[in-house]
């Protein structure tokens, strides 16, 4: 990603909060909940606006906790919609190896395309349960292989090439999307820390700084997806997806697709 297109959000964010804040803000960092105007800030984030650090994460997680569930077996039609390939509908486009490939191979075979917990499933143990385990916001399409591949590590940067890849990478701890989705991932897995917080008879999900969080509650590695979220901004088709994901299965969304410089402002 550009470096120019990763200075002009992060600036336009800046210099909307100074002109709502009153002050001037000499960095990029710890950049407050005000700082990007969305067409949802005077109603669906209207009581997280001029927040930051833990009273906007409470604020958020109040906010898109107002969420329907949908089961496991309604995620396969689900996704035909949220990740069709913008360039041919009758596809879908996987999430780490970026190929097209035809709606109706959905199954566990191999040339299939199968359901990806972006957050692993054993971090946290909440499985394929209605709520975490169906969350839109971080299921996304993945070819059978590659899902096996990315299994439950963590995400940090490094590692090897292996079959339709498309350009992410894995080693024996750890996993790295291709450029174009390194953003989508954190700002998936920042989602499912806010969203999920414990209070709700569901597991208290967190981000850290580690790798081989195996079958505990937190994901990492929270300084390189910081990092992800900043080089890659909010893309078509990760907008259209939070959209669809709104108006037409949970009613809730992912608060960093709309405010990118909430992860900054919260971690």
């Amino acid at each position: 990603m550009p470096a120019a297109r990763i200075r002009s959000w992060k600036t336009v964010a800046l210099a909307t909060s100074a002109v709502l804040v009153g002050v001037v803000l000499p960095t990029a960092t710890a950049a407050p909940a005000s700082a990007t105007t969305t067409a949802y800030d005077d109603t669906y984030y209207a009581n997280a606006i001029g927040k930051t650090g833990t009273a906007l994460k409470s604020s958020l997680h109040t906010i898109i906790s107002d969420q329907t569930t949908i089961s496991y077996s309604a995620v396969w039609n689900a996704l035909k919609v949220t990740d069709q390939d913008p360039d041919n509908s009758g596809n879908v486009k996987l999430l780490y190896s970026g190929i097209s490939r035809s709606k109706s191979l959905n199954g566990g075979s191999t040339g299939d395309w199968n359901r990806e917990h972006v957050w692993a499933q054993s971090h946290g143990g909440f499985g394929t349960s209605a709520g975490p385990g169906t969350d839109l916001h971080h299921v996304r399409a993945e070819d059978v292989r590659v899902n096996a591949r990315r299994g439950n590590l963590d995400f940090d940067n490094g590692g090897s090439s292996f079959t339709d890849s498309g350009g992410s990478l894995a080693d024996s701890n750890s996993f790295e999307p291709r450029d174009a989705v390194k953003g989508d991932v954190a700002r998936m897995i920042l989602y499912m820390a806010v969203r999920y917080e414990g209070d709700d008879g569901r597991p208290d999900l967190e981000p850290n700084d580690s790798v081989n969080n195996g079958s505990t509650r937190f994901h990492g590695r929270l300084s390189v997806l910081k990092t992800w979220n900043d080089e890659d901004p909010p893309d078509s088709f990760e907008e259209r997806r939070n959209e669809i994901i709104y108006d037409r299965y949970q009613g809730n969304r992912n608060p960093f697709i709309d405010h990118p410089e909430w992860v900054e402002a919260i971690w």
